[in-house]
């Protein structure tokens, strides 16, 4: 049996072949479970595709993990808005939990203590399952957040877009739109561990990425000229099969909330996505969110996994 290394390397320092070789194991994660193990910003800053990644995401580290001259799996660390530290493991598919559990549980184990002193960690389990939650159990971890993955088949059925109402968009102006739209958004997710906090810099980077379409980043304008009343920005992955639209960011502001709106700009976006080709729609909401919950599945939304966070406290022993 090859002995496994260990090699801890600072992001920012991870050259053009270690980088090649993690994208080749994301990619052969991706397809064999139809999605990315990565969030995008982590995946940007670990493969190097994009130059302007997330602050955050690029100031972490990278534990690589070898057999031989395979790269078998990495974790990646980098920082939260609240300064805890959040990680993922990437482990490939063929070396995993049936055939070398070891790697997961080494990366776990080097990456928990590669973590700044004093500061909670968060890992991140894409698909979780059992076994997930076994080894974080086993490192000290304990479950905190579920976020799902909801899918509904397009075009909406007659009936859904009927009973929704009706909400005038128009695609999203470059020079005119980002401070309305970073505005709106951040008062719709205050205090949102992920998507509130964005600054136009960011909005403007995030928008220079190649998948962005403007057909489909869509707001409504507030008729009293008060800058919009939401938004709902799609995403076509056109590299998974079947190709899937994403609800990407949708956000209504909270001067507007009970009114529907969000159902309208919901339903907005996937017709967007349908007029283009797109025949599954998807999106991710937090399982505590029930209202949220409740709106997606009325209009025809089903869960298709669930990606779990777990929570380690600073300084706990390993096994609780």
């Amino acid at each position: 049996m090859n002995v496994l290394e260990l090699v801890v390397v600072d992001l920012r320092a991870l050259g053009a072949g270690p980088r090649a070789d993690v994208a080749d194991l994301v990619a052969r994660f991706a397809s064999a479970s139809e999605d990315p193990p990565l969030p995008e910003p982590q995946m940007r800053a670990v493969t190097g595709r994009g130059d302007h990644a997330d602050p955050r995401a690029s100031e972490g580290r990278v534990v690589l993990a070898r057999l031989g001259d395979a790269l078998v799996g990495c974790a990646l660390l980098s920082q939260a808005r609240d300064g805890s530290t959040v990680l993922h493991l990437v482990v490939d598919p063929a070396t995993g939990d049936t055939t070398r559990p070891d790697v997961a549980a080494a990366l776990l184990e080097r990456a928990v203590a590669e973590a700044p002193a004093g500061a909670s960690v968060h890992l991140w389990a894409m698909h979780a399952g059992p076994a997930d939650d076994t080894r974080a159990l086993e490192h000290g971890f304990t479950p905190e957040r579920d976020l799902l993955q909801l899918r509904v088949p397009l075009p909406l059925a007659p009936d859904v877009v009927g009973a929704t109402r009706r909400l005038t968009t128009r695609p999203f102006v470059p020079g005119r739109d980002e401070e309305a739209w970073v505005e709106t958004n951040n008062r719709a997710f205050a205090g949102h561990p992920e998507q509130g906090g964005w600054t136009v810099a960011q909005l403007r980077e995030r928008m220079a990425a190649d998948w962005v379409d403007l057909a489909g980043f869509l707001v409504a304008d507030d008729p009293d000229g008060k800058g919009l009343i939401g938004s709902c920005w799609t995403k076509v992955h056109r590299d998974r099969l079947p190709v899937l639209g994403e609800i990407y960011v949708i956000a209504v502001d909270p001067r507007h909330h009970g009114q529907g709106w969000g159902r309208s700009l919901t339903v907005a976006g996937l017709q967007s996505l349908a007029q283009r080709g797109v025949t599954i729609g998807m999106l991710y909401t937090d399982a505590t969110n029930d209202a949220a919950v409740a709106l997606y599945r009325s209009l025809g939304f089903r869960l298709h996994h669930v990606d779990r966070s777990y929570r380690r406290a600073p300084d706990e022993p390993i096994g609780g």
